[in-house]
């Protein structure tokens, strides 16, 4: 049986690969020779990620959970 300092490790590396490799799609979606976006579109996008971030940091900080809020544009 594994320790939960194990368990947070495994789980940890899996979930920030996991959301590094969906930032980097993201960011892809800002190439304008493959997408049309306006900047306020833009703007919602990186003001919601930029929230759930700092939820994140939050949540180590005070070790609480954060906000569940789905993003749509």
């Amino acid at each position: 049986m594994r320790n939960k300092s194990e368990k947070f490790i495994e789980l940890a590396n899996k979930r920030t690969n996991r959301a590094i490799k969906d930032l980097r799609l993201i960011a892809n979606l800002a190439n304008p020779r493959n997408y049309d976006y306006s900047e306020a579109q833009a703007k919602k996008i990186t003001k919601a990620l930029q929230a759930e971030l700092d939820n994140v940091k939050s949540a180590f900080d005070s070790q609480k959970g954060g906000s569940c809020e789905e993003f749509s544009l």
